[in-house]
């Protein structure tokens, strides 16, 4: 049994050129969020671009004991993204990282000993 966990970030950069309103531009990703959501067992969330109608950036996060189960999740997040998404993908980058057991903590509002947010 590993004592790793590794997880993984995919950023997705996307364009939606006929998006004339914020509202517009909810309408057309909030589906392609959820089938991404319900079909892959990620996080997705909005992280850049929040304020501009005809671009939206979001980071996609998989978490796994097995490096090969993080990057085939986040491949087929792509597939879905690819299948899907009407629009233009400006940018698709991940990023996959590797946490050991017992590695220390480097967030200092963390307390090791109390296990709680300072």
């Amino acid at each position: 049994m590993s004592d790793s966990v590794y997880v993984g970030v995919a950023h997705l950069e996307l364009h939606l050129p006929e998006a004339r309103s914020l509202k517009a531009k909810r309408g057309a990703v909030r589906p392609l969020v959820e089938r991404i959501r319900n079909r892959h067992q990620v996080l997705v969330t909005e992280v850049d671009h929040q304020d501009l109608h005809q671009r939206a950036t979001f980071a996609i996060a998989a978490l796994s004991t097995s490096l090969v189960d993080v990057e085939s999740r986040l491949q087929r997040v792509r597939t879905t993204v690819d299948d899907s998404w009407t629009g233009f993908v400006l940018g698709w980058e991940i990023e996959i990282i590797q946490l050991e057991a017992g590695a220390a903590v480097t967030d200092p509002r963390v307390d090791r000993e109390m296990g709680d947010a300072r």
